[in-house]
């Protein structure tokens, strides 16, 4: 059976596991410079974002990572930063799982609107969040600055 529940300390190896393979998945793993010991710190001794594990068996399948953030127009707001499953265990209903619990989440903390980040060649993702009802907005473009790489 598969659960969805607040990641703890010793899930920390396992999310950053996935994370590693989310960045291969989308063609970047030489990207990653967090590393275990960083995600420790900002999820349980300094949280400044946290996580929600997919499990079965004591094994973590899948992760979705979020934080608040806020919006001048509207207010609080749930930024979804990462969320995915083990490429063996797709097709199972987890990332609706994960995807749900994070928009349960959002709704309890009385968040104005989630937001997130999908590759524009992911089709499979931009198909999940069609099905689930999302604004795809393609006018806004990310900006970004990157500090001590």
């Amino acid at each position: 059976m598969i659960t969805v529940r607040k990641a703890e300390e010793k899930d920390v190896t396992a999310i950053f596991g996935l994370i590693k393979e989310l960045a291969l998945y989308e063609k970047a793993p030489e990207q990653v410079t967090n590393t275990v010991r960083s995600l420790h710190h900002d999820l349980f001794v300094e949280p400044i974002c946290e996580a929600i594990v997919a499990e079965e068996n004591e094994t973590v399948l899948g992760f979705a990572l979020f934080y608040t953030s806020y919006s001048t127009w509207k207010g609080k707001s749930l930024y979804l930063e990462d969320f995915y499953v083990d490429e063996l265990h797709r097709k199972r209903g987890i990332g609706q799982l994960l995807f749900d619990e994070v928009v349960a989440i959002a709704h309890e903390r009385k968040m104005a609107r989630m937001d997130w980040q999908v590759l524009e060649w992911n089709e499979l993702a931009l198909d999940f969040y069609r099905k689930n009802n999302a604004l795809l907005d393609p006018e806004w473009v990310n900006g970004r600055l990157f500090f001590n790489e």
